[in-house]
């Protein structure tokens, strides 16, 4: 059959991902918090102290403290799947997720870079305080958890720790709304990240926190993200590299579309017939295609 003669179907049909539109929360850029005091104030030529510069350093990078204690509870409760799993904590703040973490399960190592922070959280011992930067630690070698409300500005960074530590079991952090909706398909978009690591981990939008529940107020809500790792990857381990190739081929978007890239990788006829399989059109903005659709196109497709 030609491909002009295809009969037409939906773009979104699968019911697991069909998600509404949020038309009231529009894409917006990072907050920037500014220095408080006025470029060209007596103040400004102040040396700061280092304690003031370690707090711009967090504002700079879009961190804010969870203040809100419902909150806390909620992060916890989604981070402790597993009582006997130790949860390594990203930023533990002034400790009020590290205080709902302890009474959830039986050991916490809290990173927390500011040494006058990391001296007042609470006393416990299942507690082990960490002082150095989260991104440089070794992952343990054995199976753990990672909880923390991340600064936004650190959020890729993080997330690329988390998916490159073999012993990772679940990481529940809380990120900017617009980056957990983007990163989990509620737009009805997929990201290249999200696909590439589908077949070891899901990305799920666990719930949604208001600016209020943070000091200082943000100018966007927070979304709770969570990532799992699969007790059984979906693709081989042997296979998993050709499968990052054909993801990594097809968001490049060569020749215009999905289809074209593949079409040229592996010819026109064959293509449309792993298009048609997947119930797929042909003019389908990549972003567009499930993670479930690209594992149905790379056991169709010759690797």
């Amino acid at each position: 059959m030609a491909p002009h003669s295809a009969p037409q179907h939906p773009r979104r049909q699968h019911p697991e991902h069909h998600r509404r539109q949020h038309p009231e929360h529009p894409r917006r850029q990072h907050p920037e918090f500014r220095d408080p005091v006025p470029s060209g104030s007596p103040r400004s030529a102040a040396p700061a102290s280092p304690r003031r510069a370690h707090a711009r350093a967090r504002r700079a990078y879009g961190q804010n403290f969870l203040a809100d204690p419902r909150a806390a509870r909620l992060l916890a409760d989604i981070a402790v799947a597993d009582p006997d799993l130790t949860v390594h904590e990203v930023g533990a703040g002034r400790g009020r997720l590290t205080s709902e973490l302890l009474r959830r399960c039986r050991r916490v190592v809290a990173y927390e870079i500011d040494p006058d922070l990391a001296s007042a959280l609470p006393a416990h011992p299942g507690l082990t305080v960490r002082t150095g930067d989260f991104l440089t630690a070794k992952p343990p070698a054995g199976s753990f958890a990672v909880a923390g409300n991340i600064p936004y500005g650190l959020t890729s960074p993080v997330i690329t720790w988390c998916l490159g530590a073999p012993g990772l079991r679940r990481a529940t952090l809380l990120t900017q709304w617009e980056y957990a909706r983007k990163r989990t398909g509620d737009y009805g978009r997929w990201s290249r990240l999200t696909v590439l690591t589908w077949p070891e981990f899901t990305w799920t939008l666990a719930a949604r926190v208001p600016a209020t529940a943070f000091r200082p107020v943000p100018r966007v809500d927070g979304g709770v993200l969570v990532l799992d790792r699969r007790p059984v990857p979906l693709v081989a381990p042997e296979h998993l590299p050709g499968y990052r190739r054909l993801v990594e081929r097809g968001f490049t978007g060569v020749g215009g579309s999905l289809f074209a890239t593949l079409s040229r990788d592996h010819g026109r006829q064959r293509a449309y017939a792993a298009f048609r399989a997947c119930r797929l059109d042909p003019d389908l903005p990549v972003g567009e295609v499930w993670p479930e659709q690209w594992l149905t196109l790379f056991r169709l497709l010759p690797h």
